[in-house]
């Protein structure tokens, strides 16, 4: 069933518990999540996106029961990746000459998913609008690469509602829909959990879009996205946060990432820890194995993180496959403004660290000479190196 969101504006989505995964099996789904829709019912009836492909029947079995489809007199794709337009091709079965408001790049996107079907596309750019009616007009703004090049979203004039999609949303089950009604730890955990795995990489484009949106002095009482809670309460706050992480964003925070073989480089990356905190007793610091805990979970404390250590056994002259994989999703994410680190253990050729400091300088880390390099087992004084290395990347 439909819920509103204000006025003549509902929410017509799916709340998906039973997520674990996303982007096939590369984004971790701890919480659920949702794709969220919206039906605007003015002079006009506007339906704002769809839902994910396994959802389409439920879909539109609800929407028929709150509305005639044929009473739909505009179809808003803001992208289109499957998770928004996945029950569009139904859909468009049952009423194929509804006209569709998307960017030219969307025109594309969907054409090149799900073929040629002959619909009625309107391209539009930042600053066109579409009247629907009740003096209350559609403006969209075109948000390339925020996180597609078919991106954008859709501000509703009057109610001031503005249908961000992917931004500023969540991977986050409400089913309160509202980010008052929200575990509010959860909430922003998510949300920085989203920026960081996602959108971080296109950082540099963030900012001058909020600036783009700051500049058209559109007022914003909500922010709907089409990931997690809607932002009724003070919805700027998640823009502000927006603001703040496209800047190189860190915490005082230090990040120790590693694999082992027989123990030896864990123990190293444990020792590093407790250096660390004689160091700089007020950083937090965070201990991860990539094999055993979750790559997206990491990545985010990465994020937060001014300074990380990594470490790795030499295996066949180089790195364990485990940390290769680990490294080139690192690279992808584009982090500034860091530290680095390197160590690990060797038995006949010690390649690791050299392999793991220039995988670090080609991901943009600054990686610091500091290294510790221990032949078999790590001994006392590799342990002692410890001190040096935390100094270097904390003081």
């Amino acid at each position: 069933m439909k819920r509103q969101v204000k006025n003549n504006v509902s929410w017509i989505g799916y709340i998906d518990w039973e997520l674990e995964t996303f982007h096939g099996d590369d984004y971790s789904i701890l919480n659920g999540s949702s794709q969220n829709a919206y039906l605007v019912e003015e002079e006009k009836t506007v339906l704002i996106d769809t839902v994910w492909a396994p959802h389409r029947f439920e879909f539109l079995e609800n929407l028929k029961s709150e509305i005639d489809l044929n009473k739909i007199d505009y179809i808003i794709a803001n992208h289109g990746e499957v998770d928004h337009s996945g029950a569009l091709v139904e859909l468009m079965k049952e009423i194929p000459n509804t006209p569709v408001y998307c960017t030219a790049n969307a025109v594309k996107s969907l054409e090149g998913q799900y073929g040629k079907h002959g619909w009625d596309f309107h391209v539009v750019k930042t600053g066109d609008s579409l009247d629907i009616g009740n003096g209350k007009k559609l403006i969209f703004v075109e948000m390339r690469m925020l996180h597609w090049p078919d991106s954008m979203a859709t501000y509703l004039t009057d109610d001031n509602i503005l249908f961000s999609n992917d931004a500023f949303g969540q991977h986050y089950a409400v089913e309160e829909l509202f980010n008052d009604k929200a575990d509010q730890c959860l909430l922003n955990k998510e949300a920085m959990k989203y920026y960081a795995n996602i959108l971080n990489p296109f950082s540099p484009l963030v900012s001058k879009k909020i600036d783009e949106i700051v500049g058209l002095n559109l007022p914003i009482d909500i922010i709907a996205p089409s990931h997690g809670a809607i932002w009724r309460e003070n919805p700027l706050q998640i823009v502000e946060k927006y603001a703040a992480w496209s800047k190189a964003y860190q915490e005082d925070q230090f990040t120790i990432v590693y694999d082992t073989m027989w123990q030896g480089t864990e123990k190293i990356a444990h020792r590093i820890a407790k250096e660390a905190k004689t160091v700089s007793p007020d950083t937090v610091v965070k201990v991860f194995n990539i094999s055993k805990a979750d790559k997206n979970e990491i990545m985010t404390e990465v994020f937060k993180s001014r300074a990380i250590a990594v470490g790795s056994p030499t295996i066949g002259n180089s790195i364990m496959s485990s940390m290769a994989g680990w490294l080139h999703f690192l690279k992808s994410l584009k982090f500034r403004n860091k530290k680095a680190a390197v160590f690990g253990c060797y038995g006949w050729s010690g390649e690791g660290n050299k392999v793991l400091a220039e995988e670090l300088k080609s991901a943009g880390f600054d990686v610091v000479e500091e290294n510790i390099k221990s032949s078999w087992n790590p001994e006392k004084e590799d342990f002692d190196q410890a001190k040096g290395l935390t100094e270097a990347l904390l003081k």
